[in-house]
């Protein structure tokens, strides 16, 4: 992915049956498509360059049968494993919690929900009629990914909208040119899982 110019965007598409985003960078340029590949024993995704999904930059595959924390490993175009994001397991039942690890199963960045209130007043009042429409409004959740260090380096939040369809990611410290992706990949992981999650 190239021109990762903070802040980048991240759209769904609420018209189709899978579940797609388009990540665009702050000059509105599309870096990446993600496309969750549908009907699969195992979760696995694939980005894409654009939207035409003529090239494929990277893929996205748990490496166990869906299970409440299964890591997901990251594979680049020639099928290198360059990293993964893996859930806390039952530390993300209420707040969610992630680490993001490099090639050499090397911890670098932790994901960290902000507020769990704001997810369980999102869960409890999203099955109510009428009110549950404009919870995409009201309660926004906001992770911070932290460095080695305990230093924020970016922070997602999703974005006031029907449906929850626009995150944000926003840069706070430099990261390290050889993590950019991984991060961005992680997140992008991280999306479609706590989407589904509520």
């Amino acid at each position: 992915m190239n021109n990762l110019q903070y802040p980048i965007t991240f759209s769904f598409k609420i018209t189709t049956l899978s579940n797609d985003f388009t990540a665009k960078n702050a000059s509105g340029q599309t870096i990446a498509y993600v496309k969750q590949k549908m009907f699969k024993l195992k979760e696995a995704i694939n980005v894409y360059s654009d939207e035409s999904k003529t090239k494929i930059l990277f893929t996205i595959a748990a490496n166990k049968w869906l299970d409440f924390s299964a890591a997901y490993s990251m594979y680049d175009q020639n099928n290198t494993e360059i990293g993964k994001i893996a859930r806390k397991g039952w530390r993300s039942m209420w707040k969610a919690e992630y680490d993001i690890v490099n090639q050499n199963d090397q911890p670098q960045y932790k994901v960290q929900e902000e507020n769990a209130w704001v997810r369980i007043a999102d869960s409890l009042l999203g099955g109510i009629p009428i009110i549950g429409a404009f919870t995409g409004y009201l309660f926004n959740p906001t992770y911070n990914i932290t460095n080695k260090a305990g230093q924020i380096a970016v922070k997602l939040k999703k974005m006031p909208s029907f449906f929850g369809k626009e995150f944000e990611l926003t840069k706070v410290a430099d990261i390290d040119e050889d993590d950019k992706e991984r991060v961005m990949l992680g997140l992008m992981m991280m999306i479609l899982l706590e989407r589904r999650r509520g």
